[in-house]
């Protein structure tokens, strides 16, 4: 079976580069290529979403000179992916979870020029959690509530689970959660969503993942026996 939606915990960049002995912040222009290149594979092995934690809300706190350098690549990324022909191909939807609007206003524009551009495309959903994190998603999603329950919108004696998921940055629960870079720790990422996905923790760095790695995830996740709680 083709798992539906994968999500990915893109760590290992700046580990990476000092292993070829580059600039840390080189690691990063190796995982946006990688980003590309698990993009054609999922959509090759027949999945329908990818959701990808590149940034998130405590990636804030890098340095200053990371933190511009990032902001520089993920301007020019998506910039490029504006007028990427694979877009249309094969009918991407592109949306960006989180409070990407913190970002300068360059990066939000090149963002939101994406999302508008894509909002109709029905062929393959493309995650991106930018200023992520789960705690700062529930939190806001609960606000989100309150503020309707204060309009007279929303009766709070209604609210429920179904309430508090249609709030969230994001509904679509992952099958598959895949940490790069070594680390076994699930780091404020869908916190709500993930309560029922498989997760697999990855030794190699996030540029060195492989497709061979990712059939190999799918295999093992197929082999997995998902009982959600029975």
């Amino acid at each position: 079976m083709v798992p539906k939606h994968i999500a990915i915990i893109l760590d290992g960049n700046r580990r990476f580069a000092k292993k070829l002995l580059l600039d840390p912040r080189k690691g990063h222009e190796y995982g946006e290529k990688k980003i590309e290149e698990l993009l054609e594979w999922c959509i090759d092995l027949g999945m329908k979403e990818l959701t990808f934690y590149a940034f998130s809300i405590q990636n804030f706190n890098r340095p200053k000179a990371e933190f511009e350098y990032l902001m520089n690549l993920m301007r020019n990324a998506f910039t490029k992916f504006f007028i990427d022909p694979r877009v249309e191909k094969y009918k991407i939807h592109v949306n960006v979870i989180g409070r990407y609007t913190l970002f300068p206003k360059d990066v939000v524009q090149a963002i939101e020029n994406v999302m508008e551009k894509t909002k109709d495309n029905k062929g393959f959903m493309l995650n991106f959690a930018m200023a992520y994190g789960g705690r700062e998603e529930i939190t806001d999603a609960v606000k989100k509530i309150i503020s309707e329950v204060k309009s007279g919108k929303l009766n709070p004696e209604k609210v429920d689970e179904k309430t508090v998921q249609e709030h969230l940055y994001m509904q679509s629960e992952p099958d598959i959660i895949i940490r790069t870079g070594g680390e076994k720790r699930t780091s404020n990422f869908l916190m709500w969503q993930s309560y029922y996905s498989e997760w697999f923790f990855i030794d190699k760095m996030w540029p060195e993942f492989t497709k061979e790695d990712l059939k190999q995830v799918v295999k093992e996740f197929n082999e997995r026996e998902r009982r959600f709680g029975k």
